[in-house]
């Protein structure tokens, strides 16, 4: 994963900015870079909660220049976009796209939010190297400063990989596991004229459900005991 920077261009609410560092303290963000700032004062540590620590080591600099020395990814991110080929400064990604793009990078990553009332300039916007916008209502597009901020950090902590996670059933694990439904169909004499449709929502079912390696040998040993204790029985008949 990348090094991120949190930088707040010219933010006029110090309520926001609390805000903004209550939220990198909830998904792991600590480097925080403000330019020009308005005047901090304790509504903002009210805000921030237990991340204090993080606004208190926050870098106040006079120009964008100085707040994203040392960065190799420049991040702008708006409420307004412009649709067409021809206006490519603010083309966008989303943010859970751009999260995703970047989870397996090691740059350092500048993210850059513009002011409250007017976001960030154009000439900011013609800096960066990637535009994000997060999709909302074309009646109120633009969302407050901390929320988007929020909505920013929490993709891509969700795009990181979790030590310790479940772990994903592979290929061969998943034919195994369609293999022992087959063999259950075939055990109950399930209707030949519906075989096949139901094998393919059972496989379709399963993918949208994503289950885990142990959810599928779950699955797996309930599907195959069941198939040989009715083959078993029809064979005792017999």
């Amino acid at each position: 994963m990348p090094d991120f920077r949190i930088i707040l261009v010219s933010p006029k609410n110090d309520g926001n900015i609390g805000a903004v560092v209550r939220s990198m303290g909830n998904f792991g963000f600590k480097d925080l870079c403000l330019v020009t700032p308005c005047d901090i004062t304790e509504e903002a540590y009210k805000r921030a909660k237990h991340a204090g620590d993080i606004l208190r080591s926050a870098r106040v600099v006079e120009d964008l220049d100085e707040a994203i020395q040392g960065c190799d990814l420049l991040v702008g991110t708006s409420g307004i976009i412009t649709y067409g080929e021809k206006h490519y400064v603010r083309i966008p990604i989303t943010a859970s796209q751009f999260a995703e793009r970047t989870k397996e990078c090691e740059d350092t990553v500048a993210i850059l939010f513009g002011p409250e009332d007017t976001g960030l300039r154009q000439e900011d916007l013609m800096r960066c190297d990637v535009l994000v916008h997060i999709p909302s209502s074309e009646e109120y597009p633009v969302l407050n400063l901390s929320h988007a901020a929020t909505i920013v950090m929490y993709e891509i902590f969700q795009a990181r990989p979790r030590p310790g996670g479940p772990r994903a059933a592979s290929e061969m694990e998943k034919e195994k596991l369609f293999q022992f439904f087959d063999d259950l169909l075939e055990a109950v004499n399930y209707p030949d004229f519906r075989k096949e449709r139901t094998k393919v929502m059972f496989r379709r079912m399963m993918g949208r459900a994503i289950p885990t390696k142990w959810e599928f040998h779950t699955i797996m040993g309930i599907l195959g005991d069941a198939a040989k204790k009715i083959k078993r029985l029809e064979s005792e008949r017999k």
